[in-house]
């Protein structure tokens, strides 16, 4: 149940979310390749993204590609999540007085997968039960650190996934991941792979957030039923 629950708060977030995904796809591909200052800048910051996209290709445009993304969330977080509180219910994330490790939280995390944007994960677990008002900020703050380290590594996936491909599927544009943040840097300069940072927090904030604060919620709904 925990995976199902875990799951279902994801795309929940989702909805929610997707136009930022949406938005920061968009930032990240632009002026790809291209010098600073050498072309047109279709989008200057998120809001005016979120604007532009929305006054020329509808409001539709801004929740392109939710299915696919809900399908992902769901399997993603419900693994991820699922995992974490199975250890919980399991009592793994308790140590010999029987309280909660922070040790033993944090490597239930990492084996279940619970990377980058689940980073506040282990310390939302050591904070009093149904505390939600702590977890909203615990995810807020792990979001800060996550959008700096992953927006690299977004950028450069979101430029592979996008770049167009010769008749046997190879792209055109990168040889790989390597190629790609060589390429990036070397045409746009080191802040080339920090595009659409802003994109990232606003949407992998509020999703953290939103993922987690369901997911509690959901569980405690689930417990009082049960009971």
């Amino acid at each position: 149940m925990d995976f199902l629950l875990s799951g279902l708060a994801a795309c929940g977030a989702c909805v929610f979310t997707n136009p930022l995904e949406v938005v920061k796809t968009r930032m990240q591909l632009q002026g790809e390749l291209q010098a600073p200052g050498s072309y047109q800048r279709h989008y200057r910051n998120v809001f005016h993204a979120f604007f532009t996209i929305g006054q020329v290709d509808g409001l539709a445009a801004l929740q392109k590609g939710l299915v696919p993304a809900l399908v992902y969330q769901f399997l993603m977080n419900g693994i991820r999540l699922g995992t974490y509180g199975l250890a919980e219910a399991g009592g793994y994330l308790l140590d010999s007085n029987g309280n909660h490790s922070p040790g033993r939280s944090a490597a239930a995390g990492a084996l279940a997968g619970v990377m980058g944007a689940y980073i506040g994960s282990p310390i939302y677990m050591v904070f009093p039960p149904q505390s939600w008002k702590l977890a909203l900020t615990a995810a807020m703050v792990s979001s800060l650190a996550v959008v700096a380290a992953m927006t690299p590594f977004d950028v450069v996936s979101t430029r592979l996934y996008n770049q167009p491909t010769d008749a046997h599927g190879k792209g055109l544009m990168y040889r790989g991941l390597p190629d790609a943040v060589m390429q990036t840097i070397r045409t746009e300069g080191i802040w080339g792979m920090y595009k659409g940072m802003g994109a990232s927090y606003f949407r992998l904030g509020p999703h953290t957030i939103l993922s987690l604060f369901f997911w509690d919620q959901l569980r405690i709904l689930y417990q009082k039923h049960n009971q």
